[in-house]
């Protein structure tokens, strides 16, 4: 399971950067077009933000953990371990049910802009404008997704209580005693 795990984590962030990468690419080409050769190219904008779309939404589905996120923890952290537990699931009850209630609604406008298309930017293959429904598609698969793991830790918590690394400022040691201002840091 773990070695399954590591390759999925692998795949996605494999996913994202060449995405990113293809973002850069297509933002060098755009400002080559536009400043070597006068003529910019239309697309380029376009793919841009397109791309930046799918690597935003597909990120935060797949890549960022829960201690990546900015989080005002003080009133949290502040609280007894039992007082944490209940807290932990509130949020994440809230975050499955909230999603889980837009996801059609969601879907039904996602669906409806299957109507509008691209401006400038063409299949490869078929030379047809995109349907941005494709192009927002990637939001519900990023609801999916985020419902799934918070519905995921709901139960995490209820069966263990809650991560005590999701709050931990990187490089912070809990047990090293802080430094007195005139004490000699080691």
């Amino acid at each position: 399971m773990r070695q399954l795990t590591r390759l999925f984590t692998h795949g996605t962030e494999f996913i994202a950067a060449t995405m990113l990468a293809a973002m850069f690419l297509t933002f060098l080409l755009q400002i080559f077009s536009r400043y070597v050769l006068h003529a910019p190219f239309g697309w380029t904008l376009e793919l841009c933000l397109i791309l930046w779309v799918w690597i935003v939404f597909f990120g935060n589905a797949f890549l960022v953990r829960e201690r990546d996120h900015v989080t005002f923890d003080i009133l949290y952290l502040a609280a007894p371990a039992r007082f944490r537990r209940i807290l932990a699931l509130i949020s994440a009850a809230a975050i499955v049910i909230g999603l889980a209630w837009s996801f059609l609604p969601t879907w039904d406008y996602i669906d409806w802009m299957k109507i509008r298309k691209t401006t400038t930017v063409r299949n490869p293959f078929t030379g047809d404008k995109i349907p941005m429904r494709t192009i927002f598609s990637i939001y519900a698969l990023f609801m999916i997704v985020v419902t799934a793991r918070y519905a995921w830790r709901f139960v995490d918590v209820l069966r263990f209580g809650p991560p005590d690394d999701d709050h931990e400022l990187p490089g912070h040691d809990h047990d090293l005693p802080a430094i007195q201002e005139g004490d000699e840091a080691v």
